[in-house]
C-alpha cells in the first residue's frame, strides 16, 4: 500500500487557468488572445476592455492565481505530499505552452492538471482539455519527448468547495442589517453559456434540458441552502441566476441575468439579496465588474441591500480539497479504489471524459480525455 500522500505516478501538477491582462497596454491584446479566429473588430474589444481599464487594466485573476499556487505549495510542504507545482494559462503569460515547455525542461514527465473551473461545459472544461492538446502539439512539432499528462475531475461538489462556498454565504448574511438578515433572499450567480452549449454539457447520456452544467449548479445550489438554513435556522428563497452573456444577440443563452433577477426579487418584496458567485473559483473580473460594479449598481438603484458572498479563493479547506483530489487522482492511476469526496445527489465526476463529452461547434483534438491522442 502506497503512503497516504504519495502522487505515484505524477511529479508536477499543473495549476492552469484563462489568465488576464497586468497593465493598460495589456488589455486588447490580451482579448485578442480570447477571442482569437472569431473576426471580433479591434473596436468592439477597445469597448470590451473598459471593463478592465475600470480597474486600471489589471485582471485580479493573476493574483488571485499566485496566492493559490503559494498556497498549494505551503500545504503540500506541510502535509509531506513532494509534488512541484506550476502554473500556466490559457490566454496570458505565463502561457501554457512556455510552461509545459519548462516542465518538460526540467525532468516533469506525469503532469496532472487542476484547472480554475468547477463545473462541465465545454468553456469550463473542454476548452481547457483542447487547450492542452494545442501546446503538446506545438512541444512534438519541436521534437520535444512529450509528457503524460492528466486533468483533475471538475469538482463543484467536493466538500472543500461547497462548504466553504456555504461559509462564505453565512458570513456574508452577517454583514446585513439585522432587521432585513432573515429575509434575505440568495441568488446564486454563475456565467452565463449558450443554451445549446449547456444541453452539450457533459456526456453524452446526459446532454438536453442544460446538460451537466445546469444540473452541477443546481446541485450546489440546493446543498448550499440547505447548509445554510443548518446554519442559520431560517430557510431563505434562493435562485441560480446568470451573468457575463457575450455574443450574438439573437442566440438564446441561459437566463435570467442577475440584474433582471434584482429587479424580479425587489417587485416582490424580498429585504434584501445575497449574491453567491457559485460559478466562480476566484474574485476575477467577471466577479469585480458584474457582480461588485453592476449588480451593486443595480441593487442601489432599487434601494436593495445587497452583499456579495466570498468565493473559494486560497482558502485553507479549498486548497486541502485540492490536495485531496491530487493524492484521490494518484490512488485510481495506481490502481487502487480511492475514497472520492462528493457532497450532494450527483456523486463524483469521470477522470477521463468520455466521447462527446461537452463539444465544440467545430471538432478539435482534446487532452486527457477517453478519446485524447496524447493519451
Amino acid at each position: 500500500m502506497a503512503h497516504p500522500t504519495d502522487p505515484t505516478p505524477y511529479d508536477a501538477l499543473l495549476l492552469l487557468s484563462f489568465g488576464g491582462p497586468e497593465g493598460p497596454e495589456d488589455v486588447v491584446p490580451f482579448l485578442e488572445n480570447v477571442t482569437r479566429g472569431r473576426g471580433i473588430p479591434r473596436e468592439r474589444l477597445e469597448e470590451v476592455g473598459q471593463h478592465y481599464f475600470l480597474f486600471g487594466g489589471v485582471s485580479p485573476i493573476n493574483e488571485q492565481n499566485r496566492r493559490l499556487l503559494a498556497a498549494l505549495r505551503e500545504d503540500f510542504a506541510a502535509h509531506g505530499l513532494d509534488l512541484p507545482v506550476y502554473w500556466g494559462n490559457r490566454n496570458w503569460d505565463p502561457y501554457l505552452t512556455d510552461t509545459l515547455r519548462e516542465m518538460v525542461r526540467e525532468g516533469r514527465r506525469r503532469i496532472l492538471v487542476l484547472a480554475t473551473s468547477a463545473y462541465s461545459s465545454y468553456s469550463g472544461c473542454r476548452q481547457y482539455r483542447e487547450d492542452l492538446a494545442g501546446a503538446l502539439a506545438v512541444l512534438e512539432a519541436e521534437g520535444t519527448e512529450l509528457p503524460r499528462v492528466d486533468k483533475i475531475r471538475v469538482y463543484w461538489n467536493h466538500p472543500g468547495f461547497l462548504e466553504t462556498m456555504a461559509e462564505g454565504v453565512v458570513r456574508a448574511l452577517e454583514e446585513l442589517p439585522a432587521e432585513v438578515r432573515d429575509g434575505a433572499h440568495l441568488a446564486f450567480s454563475t456565467h452565463s453559456i449558450p443554451i445549446t452549449a449547456a444541453d452539450t454539457s457533459g456526456p453524452g447520456s446526459g446532454h438536453g434540458d442544460g446538460g451537466a452544467y445546469v444540473r452541477q449548479h443546481m446541485d450546489a445550489v440546493r446543498w448550499i441552502s440547505e447548509a445554510v438554513r443548518e446554519a442559520t435556522g431560517v430557510e431563505r428563497s434562493a435562485e441560480l441566476v446568470y451573468q457575463s452573456r457575450s455574443g450574438a444577440p439573437h442566440i438564446p443563452w441561459l437566463e435570467p441575468d442577475i440584474c433582471d433577477h434584482l429587479d424580479e426579487v425587489h417587485a416582490k418584496g424580498v429585504p434584501a439579496v445575497v449574491i453567491v458567485p457559485i460559478g466562480f473559483v476566484s474574485d476575477h473580473m467577471e466577479v469585480l465588474y458584474d457582480l461588485d460594479t453592476e449588480a451593486r449598481a443595480r441593487a442601489e438603484e432599487l434601494g436593495l441591500p445587497m452583499v456579495r458572498s466570498a468565493t473559494v479563493g486560497d482558502d485553507p479547506r479549498f486548497v486541502a480539497a485540492v490536495r485531496d483530489l491530487v493524492l484521490e487522482r494518484a490512488a485510481a492511476e495506481r490502481g487502487e479504489e480511492p475514497t472520492r469526496c462528493a457532497l450532494g445527489d450527483l456523486g463524483p465526476s469521470h477522470d477521463r471524459c468520455p466521447v462527446g463529452c461537452c463539444p465544440g461547434r467545430a471538432p478539435r483534438p482534446a487532452a486527457t480525455g477517453v478519446d485524447s491522442p496524447y493519451a
